[in-house]
């Protein structure tokens, strides 16, 4: 049992841990040589997917106050809900989940009552629901820590946010872009064991496994496509490897690659790094707060890239959401150590070997992404548990595929908008999110 921690006040009883079985030798490797992992914004699964059939998703909640709240619909455009490491302890409020209506809405500044209780149309989300109904929806995807994008999306290039075994990252920079090209002076804050928060270190950091060394050092390829937040340079690029520092001014800054819609050319062409990571632009995150509704297109679009090209048969996609935006859930996270599970996010899972219209009830974390990319590129795990390297302790994704069925044929996902759109039209020029 690991210790218990302390947080806002009250002792948490943590999740007796149990390792993760021994990398198997299924023969991932022989199947799988490209790993696609897409990152979209902001989103619980019960504000997803809501009544998903054979899916452990909410038709109701409870208000701080102990009421029952009947989720109700809200449109893909919607008002915002404060969603930073504070939030979502309020939230969570323990394990009762019951704290959603306490944090503000970020239009109005006020509390945000039932608005956070509420899903998103299946209308809104086709190419989601498509994509889940087809392929495999795991429903109890959590990340790494509580709080916003940037540990998340740390944690899926490096298995951990830890600063030190005792100190994490929690919010993400005051200032964009991210990373060792932000401003001097910026900020970003940290959590101790106890969860407290506090202000941390600029976020060019030294202390990161990530799997760029793994890759590098198994000489095989990898690619990470990011949104430009100005015209003219890598540095204004949204990416968290921005934060690396030995990636930021090494050799390795070739593979951070701008626009994103890049990568929708390079897997037509057959041109697919071994491992890619995928980030929207803002006009395509599901991040709310905006006008903007083009992220199921998006994701249909990459996963069609590669569904319609040469590399189809030797590919997993793994769509993910970074953090939960705010929304309503009703699963409490496992707490696993100091900083989390945080709240659950969905995850899809596509692939011609991924099984066919299956829901996943397995507990998979962030670190569950790494370790079936250290699965199959036989790559040795980031580190281990005692130093914070949460793909020592993961399940790996493996369960959700069948590799003894015969490959399947990719039919293309319908979208809204298709690859001309996103190919053709100017970069927003906006981070898809500032937290």
């Amino acid at each position: 049992m690991l210790p218990a921690c302390a947080g806002s006040g009250n002792r948490v009883a943590l999740t007796t841990f149990v390792p993760a079985p021994a990398q198997s030798a299924s023969g991932v490797g022989r199947y799988v040589k490209h790993v696609v992992i897409v990152v979209q914004e902001n989103r619980s699964f019960d504000n997803f997917f809501h009544a998903f059939p054979g899916a452990d998703a909410a038709r109701s909640g409870v208000s701080h106050t102990g009421a029952s709240v009947a989720l109700h619909e809200v449109p893909l455009a919607s008002a915002d809900v404060w969603h930073d490491w504070k939030n979502a302890i309020d939230e969570w409020n323990g394990g009762r989940m019951n704290g959603f209506d306490l944090d503000p809405v970020v239009a109005s500044g006020a509390p945000a009552g039932t608005f956070a209780y509420s899903y998103v149309s299946k209308k809104d989300l086709a190419p989601y629901w498509t994509l889940a109904s087809e392929y495999v929806l795991a429903d109890h995807m959590f990340p790494t820590e509580f709080g916003p994008s940037f540990t998340g999306h740390l944690s899926l290039i490096a298995g951990t946010d830890d600063l030190n075994p005792q100190l994490a990252e929690a919010d993400g920079p005051d200032n964009e872009p991210w990373g060792c090209d932000a401003p001097p002076g910026t900020v970003t804050s940290e959590i101790d064991m106890q969860r407290r928060e506090s202000n941390g270190p600029f976020p060019c950091f030294t202390q990161f496994r990530t799997l760029a060394d793994s890759l590098d050092a198994a000489h095989l390829s990898w690619r990470y496509y990011a949104p430009p937040l100005f015209s003219g340079g890598n540095g204004g690029i949204w990416s968290e490897f921005d934060a690396i520092r030995n990636v930021r001014f090494g050799h390795d800054w070739k593979n951070v690659i701008a626009p994103q819609t890049r990568f929708l050319t390079d897997a037509r062409r057959g041109a697919l790094a071994n491992v890619s990571w995928v980030i929207p632009d803002a006009a395509d995150s599901d991040h709310a707060g905006g006008t903007n509704v083009g992220g199921p297109s998006w994701v249909a679009n990459v996963v069609n890239a590669v569904g319609e090209g040469p590399d189809w048969n030797t590919t997993a996609i793994v769509v993910v959401w970074d953090d939960w935006g705010g929304w309503y859930d009703h699963v409490p996270p496992p707490q696993l150590d100091f900083r989390g599970l945080g709240i659950r996010v969905p995850c899809i899972i596509v692939s011609p070997y991924a099984k066919a219209h299956y829901v996943s009830h397995t507990v998979y974390e962030f670190g569950s992404i790494v370790r079936f990319v250290e699965e199959a590129f036989g790559l040795p795990v980031l580190g281990t548990v005692a130093e914070g390297y949460t793909d020592a302790r993961a399940r790996s994704l493996g369960d959700s595929f069948d590799f003894h069925q015969k490959p399947r044929t990719f039919a293309p996902i319908p979208a809204p908008r298709d690859a001309r759109y996103f190919l053709t039209r100017p970069p927003s020029y906006q981070a898809p999110d500032n937290e």
